[in-house]
């Protein structure tokens, strides 16, 4: 079932002022939780590839391994740059855009900024790895969003045909 929006509520006009005209609705939290599912196993090849490969090659070539704090960071800037990449570019990943799904500003429904494009990234952070907590946020949420898109001033809407 679809989360729908009143035609005089600020959703609304969220919903008509996406991107280019084209109309969205907020996304159901179980087309989203799919995204994420779907966006995990389409990091495993973008880590693959930016994480894996170079620590294989320094650890063959030079013999050595760099500390764990510098391989987080390592992931933290190859994700990051993934998903602010994607997000500033259309407002969707490679499974967003597979899922219907665009990440915008609440309220105004525009194209997320640079910096809060980072902000809503390390916020997700948190947000999933002390044990779920913003994703189960959406269940009490009265818009069904995660916290951390509700503390970053964003939406995820389903886009619709037009």
């Amino acid at each position: 079932m679809r989360q729908s929006c009143p035609m005089n509520s600020p959703e609304h006009s969220l919903a008509l002022a996406t991107a280019g005209r084209q109309q969205a609705e907020l996304a159901t939290l179980r087309r989203r939780l799919a995204s994420m599912l779907y966006e995990a196993l389409l990091l495993l090849g973008v880590l693959a590839l930016t994480f894996l490969v170079p620590n294989l090659v320094i650890g063959m070539v030079w013999q050595v391994t760099p500390p764990g704090w510098l391989e987080w960071l390592h992931v933290y800037v190859v994700l990051g740059c993934y998903f602010v990449w994607y997000w500033r570019r259309g407002g969707q990943t490679l499974a967003m855009q597979t899922w219907k799904l665009r990440l915008v500003r609440a309220g105004s429904g525009e194209a997320v900024s640079l910096s809060r494009a980072w902000l809503r990234y390390t916020l997700a952070w948190p947000s999933v790895l002390l044990a779920g907590f913003g994703l189960a946020w959406a269940i009490i949420d009265p818009d069904r969003q995660f916290f951390h898109d509700r503390l970053a001033g964003t939406r995820v809407v389903l886009l619709l045909k037009s």
